[in-house]
């Protein structure tokens, strides 16, 4: 029904003139062209309370989000609403899409005649608030709501432009000016430039917050791993970073980064918040304070290139309840085989390519190891070909809570809750100034975690640990990102 009706209003479009760009619904859609957006079919009643939707999509997405292989817009349309599309760049930082959206928000406000509701996923959050707050748009809107949106950065951002990665994501080309913008550090300094901001709480946002991974050895499963040491997260977002202080939390569930957006799994949570006059019966809505962040020790890191072979050697430490291995390159055939600390070989590993946001591409290779033996484990790779890797190491032991690093002015502190650990600490750090890596491989001596004085810009910070404590010995990495703005001021959480 709905290719049906999508192909009539298709005809109107190149019949009528423009007031929105001509395109499709529909399966193989391709994406759209920034700035063009585009208006669902007119439900047979609409009630006078009921305000049009503007959805807004994420990272390196489209238009087509909300209905190829979704049925959000299905959903809307079943309910009665009318809908408008827009496609962004799907690469660029929330200044230059908040600059492009803000332009089109009124345009679809003079088509509608009235204020839109916007719904945004990931992203498009970030996006939309930069155009109604730093680029005047919030007079053509109702209200926004944000789906799984990291308000506060993604420590997947921070990992895609880390020393480590860096081999890996460049070929991929994960590294873009949206993702540079979604580092931590870089969020926390947008954060101090729009919620003190004059405009900030002409919208009222509500939030949604997902706690669901993907399947095992997938993008969001392998995202989940990775995020967990900082709390519930949907595989590419924690839950603490798609609130706002100042918003409103309309339902943290079960689900991982894309069925959060399925009309589905969250239309009717949020539709009574797309009237004139919203109707909270039943919800439990609260403003949520934004808790600071705890970067516990739960990973090891390494990557690189090669060709031939391949070895990376991984420190189990006593007592870890398990261990997963997740090699992720460029080359679905990479030949590796897993070695305990007696060089027997180990599992088999899972293989699934990447479809996530930050590492889309790449390919994942993926095994667990449950009560794995103490001792040196050994990752033998080979490949006929130049490859980029990154080795992800998740590990489930107590020693994840005896480590943590806080940031303090410009100096990053380890803490270990246990004073008889010994701990060896090395900080490499990759330099960007606008976006642009100016000084990479930057080493600080004698194991000083002290920032140099680069100037503006954001410090990937990449802290490598050998420890131990009651002779286990451990290995972790922990990668933080901080933004320096040009009075020397830092931001990171």
């Amino acid at each position: 029904m709905i290719k049906k009706i999508c192909y009539t209003v298709f005809a109107l479009f190149l019949l009528l003139p423009s007031w929105s760009q001509a395109g499709s619904f529909g399966d193989g859609d391709p994406s759209g062209v920034p700035g063009q957006w585009y208006v669902g079919t007119t439900p047979s009643y609409v009630a006078p309370s009921k305000h049009p939707i503007l959805f807004v999509h994420g990272l390196n997405s489209s238009s087509n989000t909300w209905w190829n292989d979704n049925n959000m817009y299905d959903t809307a349309y079943q309910n009665s609403y009318e809908t408008a599309f827009i496609d962004l760049y799907p690469t660029k930082n929330m200044w230059d899409n908040g600059a492009l959206l803000s332009q089109k928000i009124r345009d679809i406000y003079n088509y509608f005649g009235e204020k839109v509701v916007v719904v945004a996923h990931s992203k498009g959050g970030i996006d939309t608030q930069s155009a109604l707050v730093h680029y005047g748009a919030y007079p053509y809107v109702a209200r926004v709501i944000t789906l799984s949106t990291p308000h506060y950065g993604s420590q997947l951002a921070d990992l895609a432009y880390s020393s480590w990665a860096g081999w890996l994501t460049g070929i991929l080309g994960s590294k873009n000016d949206a993702t540079y913008s979604l580092q931590t550090g870089y969020m926390s300094y947008f954060r101090s430039e729009t919620d003190h901001h004059p405009n900030v709480n002409r919208n009222q946002i509500y939030t949604f917050g997902g706690t669901k991974w993907g399947s095992f050895g997938s993008s969001l499963y392998w995202g989940g791993l990775y995020l967990r040491t900082y709390g519930s997260n949907d595989g590419a977002v924690t839950v603490n970073s798609s609130r706002l202080p100042y918003g409103t939390e309309l339902r943290v569930g079960d689900w991982n980064h894309s069925t959060i957006k399925e009309g589905s799994s969250t239309f009717n949570l949020f539709k009574n918040y797309l009237n004139e006059v919203t109707n909270t019966s039943g919800f439990n809505t609260q403003s949520v304070v934004e808790s600071s962040v705890t970067e516990n020790a739960a990973s090891f890191v390494r990557g690189g290139e090669y060709r031939g072979k391949k070895q990376e050697k991984v420190l189990v430490e006593q007592g870890a309840k398990s261990a997963t291995f997740d090699w992720i390159s460029n080359s679905p055939s990479s030949q590796l085989i897993l070695k305990d600390p007696g060089q027997q070989a180990s599992s088999t590993f899972k293989v699934k390519k990447d479809e996530s946001e930050y590492f889309n591409g790449a390919y994942h290779h993926t095994v667990t190891v449950q009560d794995p033996a103490p001792g040196e484990w050994t990752l033998e790779a080979s490949s006929s070909s130049a490859e980029k890797y990154l080795l992800h190491v998740s590990f489930e032991s107590a020693m994840n809570g005896a480590l943590s690093i806080h940031l303090a002015q410009d100096e990053i502190s380890l803490k270990a809750k246990d004073s008889k650990m010994k701990l060896q600490p090395d900080m490499t750090i990759e330099y960007y100034k606008d976006g642009k890596l100016k000084k990479s491989k930057v080493k600080t001596k004698n194991g000083s975690l002290k920032l140099p004085k680069l100037g503006k810009g954001v410090y990937n910070v990449t802290i490598d640990v050998e420890g131990s404590k009651d002779k286990t010995m451990f290995q972790r990495t922990f990668i933080k990102t901080i933004y320096v703005d040009a009075s020397g001021k830092v931001f990171g959480q």
